[in-house]
């Protein structure tokens, strides 16, 4: 069963230095089960943190994130990391690519330790097959262009296929044609494996494809078109 993600007056705050950093300001939304989304504005809007707080990979300083029926905050940190491996994928836009590992084996390392119900090796070549690289099994990242370790990043993160694939600028290194491959990959995989998508993006063409575009500013959400199709 897929899960919907709600974020209920949702505050993200960091120290550094003496100084108290606002990311996120009272954030109030779901995110339903399946949909296709972008996150957009400026640098320092808070996308990027919003993101991470929806992955598990921080927590809120105040609010409730939850998860179906799960507050995310309650969970301890081994429960944390056994969510995400079940429910999310992360793409970056650095790709984040071991070096000395091959394609494949950078698409098996999510289960490293991990015991599953399926073939590792298979379904980690078969998802290798879907974003088109069949006969890059072998290769290294660095026999690899940009838009090919970006679909290897991708495959890693549906190895496990989650609820929800969280991409932070996954088109931000690559030219206009590769980044128009990887974002079309999403959208099909978005229809074809009813994962939920949200991507960051500065590219506002892309942003605008997306089924729903939420716009952000200074850690406040501006503008969501979902919720201005529904008044």
């Amino acid at each position: 069963m897929k899960h919907s993600i709600q974020c209920l007056d949702v505050n993200k705050s960091f120290e550094g230095d003496g100084v108290t950093t606002t990311a996120l300001k009272g954030i109030n939304m779901s995110f339903q089960a399946g949909e296709f989304i972008s996150i957009v504005g400026p640098s320092g809007s808070g996308k990027s943190t919003l993101l991470s707080l929806l992955g598990a990979l921080d927590l809120p300083t105040d609010g409730t994130i939850r998860f179906g029926n799960k507050d995310l905050q309650k969970l301890k940190t081994k429960e944390l990391a056994d969510f995400r491996f079940q429910h999310i994928g992360f793409i970056f836009q650095q790709y984040h690519l071991l070096p000395t590992l091959t394609s494949i084996e950078n698409v098996l390392a999510p289960l490293i330790a991990r015991k599953v119900s399926y073939d590792k090796k298979n379904r980690a070549a078969g998802l290798l097959e879907e974003v088109g690289l069949a006969d890059k099994l072998n290769a290294l990242p660095s026999q690899l262009s940009g838009g090919q370790q970006q679909r290897v990043a991708v495959a890693r993160a549906l190895i496990h296929e989650p609820d929800w694939l969280l991409a932070d600028e996954p088109t931000g290194n690559l030219d206009s044609e590769t980044g128009e491959i990887i974002f079309n990959l999403l959208s099909r995989l978005n229809k074809e494996k009813s994962c939920g998508v949200v991507f960051v993006t500065h590219e506002e063409e892309l942003a605008t494809r997306a089924e729903r575009m939420i716009e952000m500013k200074d850690g406040l959400v501006v503008q969501d078109t979902r919720s201005q199709a529904l008044a």
